[in-house]
């Protein structure tokens, strides 16, 4: 079998590479090409902009028996290219390139979904449509109405987040202040400020990429929630990280948090959080039935990896996962009295 995968060097691209049968031959595409060490030698690589290069996407997906489409601006840096561009232009362009291969498979989210009560688990059935104010989440949504309308062939995973000790790196940029001493986490004393009702559900990369796996080889279609048990409570949360606890409501984070990202001062828009409170939680039934699929990793456990990685440096040898090296690496993504990360405001 052939797969052609675009987005191959962030994390669930990581973690297919990984997970790909040794027989298939895949064809991975990438804005830029990550060094050539495991994973990333297992395929035949394409430097490819989804968002403008569309011959290019022809030519990487000619002879595949699949697409799996992975590709995504997530928390793109300021001087990226603008994420609607990605996101959604490119999704258009990859279903264009992609008119001749027999099977689909997008990378979604949870963050599609409409809101739901706080404590509501939702299957495949629950309307999409997003999460106002974050971009991220109406882009997804409204790039699975793109795939609904193709009339390809496709399936669709919509994960919570996803996670794993090769993207520390990675998110420590989307989630800390380059400023944060990372010595300081896991430390007993450190002060988390997190809001009551806030609720987490997470599953690693490597669970993911087996139920694309699995999807892969079924060529199966539709909709299928992944998700880890148990859900975390900001108690659970806390535990987890070894601080202590702050309760604080959501409102004052907001508030301050919108002037920091402003002035460089942190990476988080304030879109991040009202997705991290809204964002529904979701049974993986579907999955677990016609899948066959059992995360091997629990909610806790995967937290705890990814946050151990954070605090070691861990993370990939390609571009968007590489740690930061030297002794001013993180001080070289401020940008002082203008934000870091471009604007979840929808676009």
């Amino acid at each position: 079998m052939r797969i052609a995968v675009t987005g191959a060097s962030g994390n669930l691209g990581t973690a297919l590479l990984r997970a790909l049968p040794r027989d298939w031959s895949v064809a991975a595409v990438a804005r830029r090409r990550p060094d050539q060490v495991e994973p990333y030698t297992r395929a035949e690589w394409t430097e490819c902009d989804i968002g403008t290069d569309k011959a290019e996407l022809r030519a990487a997906f000619a002879g595949a028996d699949a697409v799996v489409h992975l590709a995504w601006a997530i928390h793109p840096r300021i001087d990226d290219p603008e994420m609607r561009r990605t996101n959604i232009e490119g999704t258009k362009n990859v279903l264009a390139a992609a008119r001749d291969v027999p099977h689909l498979v997008f990378g979604s989210s949870v963050a599609a979904y409409k809101p739901a009560d706080r404590w509501v688990m939702v299957e495949e059935d629950w309307p999409l449509g997003g999460i106002k104010g974050n971009a991220y989440s109406r882009h997804k949504a409204e790039a699975e109405a793109l795939f609904a309308e193709s009339g390809l062939r496709f399936a669709c995973v919509r994960p919570v987040s996803v996670v794993q000790r090769a993207a520390a790196a990675e998110m420590r940029r989307w989630l800390l202040s380059s400023l944060f001493p990372l010595s300081l986490l896991k430390k007993r004393w450190l002060p988390l400020p997190l809001w009551p009702g806030l609720r987490l559900q997470l599953v690693h990369a490597d669970d993911v990429a087996s139920a694309l796996v699995r999807i892969l080889e079924r060529r199966a279609t539709g909709a299928f929630n992944l998700a880890a048990d148990p859900v975390l409570t900001a108690n659970d949360i806390g535990r987890v990280l070894g601080g202590i606890r702050l309760p604080v409501p959501l409102l004052p984070l907001a508030g301050l948090a919108w002037p920091a990202w402003r002035l460089g001062l942190q990476p988080l828009h304030p879109g991040w959080l009202a997705l991290a409170d809204r964002a529904c939680l979701v049974l993986s039934a579907r999955a677990r039935a016609e899948l066959d699929w059992h995360p091997r990793h629990d909610s806790a456990d995967a937290l705890a990896e990814v946050i151990g990685g954070m605090a070691n440096g861990a993370g990939a040898q390609s571009p968007p996962l590489k740690p930061d090296t030297g002794p001013f690496g993180r001080l070289r993504d401020l940008r002082w009295g203008r934000p870091t990360h471009q604007s979840q405001g929808e676009s």
